[in-house]
């Protein structure tokens, strides 16, 4: 899944999975927010799966743009 990430005009960072509609986490850096957004993902699908609902197919788990 990708990892789409911004810095805010206050500095904060952003970090959206796009693949999971309102998958997104804010961290203080860049790092950070990947981090969060990654743990977020995971528990989306995690969510889904023990639901029985559809997730998208996954060639990796994660990549992140340099």
């Amino acid at each position: 899944m990708n990892i789409e990430i911004e810095r805010e005009e206050d500095g904060r960072w952003i970090a959206e999975v796009p693949d999971l509609p309102g998958v997104m986490a804010y961290g203080q850096s860049k790092k950070e927010a990947v981090s969060k957004v990654k743990v977020l993902a995971l528990r989306v699908l995690a969510d889904r799966l023990e639901h029985g609902e559809e997730i998208p197919e996954l060639r990796g788990v994660f990549a992140v743009p340099a």
